[in-house]
């Protein structure tokens, strides 16, 4: 295995100060060390990352769900300041659920989500497969094995039943797909003009079968060393939603990445031991997540952009659009964060899998700077990768 990059990715920085210093006579830090002024940067960016969460806007804007920066915003100022408790807090994708009975403790996770997408149907899937796709994988990536769902839909007057019932045999053909079982549900119906066709709204039970790190899997575990896991590809859903709408002129031989990926995480946790935290890479994409580790972990996170996945035709498709490929929503992709020294295990493991053949490790967790992502150029450079602002994608699932 080759041996993880610095551990300090502020070298670009010194560099461009020592220059800059040199140009103005003045001596630059030695190697390792950081000068006043790049201090100052980061602790006033520290500050910034540590200040209370505030909704500044009045009115709910189309960011507010795009996963990004406004999201995370809205989630802890408005929702985990209202419904603070400790199995809220750690905001994973499923909260872990310890229940006494008869027959002894037991261990389960549950989440719920809810679906929007536009279109309803689109290359690779429709928006019921989405639905059982998407509920499994919060809970498989928190380490349970999914077993039961719920289906909530709130339909519009004059949707067609014919759509209606491909929706309803979809799911049925994902959950029988997922080795779930949608076990309960509920149909609302607004008039016409109200919503958009169909929303879906699912709740999703799993039960832990497998022995976890203490505290379970989350991205708070992470440490410095440990390795940074994408299992394939980034972007296929988000751009295929995009294109499918058909108000670009862009034509691509894409399809969306949806995929139950509770067997691809039963692999991976039955041969190695070494993994800290899983997350399945939607709304806001990579991106999101690797900020996710740095600010959970109090850690710094550096990835390498020639290491990251991406078909040909997203990067294409993306570059038109002016979108960076990391912010765009998977639906069949993980991102997993794993011991350094089992990263070779963790790779074979999920490529293994049908789902994980391109996994590839991007990057690692470093020391610091903490709370910030860094990512390696193409060309050589180094810059910041922060939390998604704005909605370029709004209503991708």
């Amino acid at each position: 295995m080759t041996s993880p990059p610095s551990q300090h990715p502020g070298g670009w920085i010194e560099q461009a100060l020592a220059e800059h210093e040199e140009h103005e006579g003045r001596a630059a830090p030695e190697p390792g060390q950081v000068s006043d002024r790049e201090q100052q940067v980061l602790d006033r960016i520290d500050r910034a990352r540590r200040r209370r969460p505030k909704v500044r806007e009045e009115r709910i804007t189309m960011s507010h769900g795009a996963g990004g920066k406004a999201t995370h915003t809205l989630i802890e100022a408005v929702f985990l300041d209202s419904f603070r408790n400790p199995l809220l807090e750690p905001l994973e994708d499923a909260a872990t659920l310890d229940l006494t009975l008869a027959a002894g403790p037991a261990r389960v996770a549950l989440t719920t989500d809810s679906y929007v997408v536009s279109p309803l149907f689109f290359p690779g899937g429709d928006i019921g497969e989405l639905a059982v796709n998407g509920t499994v994988n919060d809970l498989a990536v928190s380490g349970a094995t999914p077993r039961y769902l719920s289906a909530g839909f709130i339909l519009e007057e004059g949707f067609g039943v014919a759509d209606l019932t491909r929706i309803a045999e979809s799911m049925r053909d994902a959950a029988a797909a997922a080795g779930v079982q949608i076990v309960t549900g509920d149909t609302k119906v607004v008039q016409r003009g109200k919503a958009d066709g169909c929303y879906i709204n699912t709740a999703g039970v799993g039960v832990f079968e497998r022995e976890l790190p203490a505290g379970g899997l989350g991205v708070a575990s992470a440490r410095p060393g440990d390795a940074i896991i994408v299992s394939g590809p980034v972007g296929d859903h988000g751009i295929t939603i995009m294109l499918a709408r058909g108000e670009l002129d862009i034509e691509a031989d894409l399809q969306s990445d949806t995929a139950p990926l509770n067997g691809l995480v039963a692999g991976l946790l039955d041969r190695v031991d070494g993994v800290r935290a899983l997350r399945d890479a939607t709304r806001g994409g990579v991106a999101t997540i690797l900020n996710e580790i740095a600010k959970s972990a109090d850690v710094g996170v550096l990835v390498s952009e020639d290491d990251i996945p991406v078909r040909a035709e997203v990067r294409g498709a993306a570059e038109l659009l002016g979108i960076d490929p990391m912010y765009v929503a998977c639906e069949g992709r993980l991102v997993a964060v794993v011991d350094g020294g089992q990263a070779d295990e963790a790779l074979a493991a999920l490529r293994a899998h049908p789902l994980g053949v391109q996994s590839a490790v991007i990057g690692h967790v470093t020391e610091g700077p903490p709370g910030l992502v860094h990512l390696k150029t193409a060309y050589g450079g180094t810059r910041i990768v922060e939390l998604l602002v704005g909605d370029p994608l709004p209503r991708i699932c």
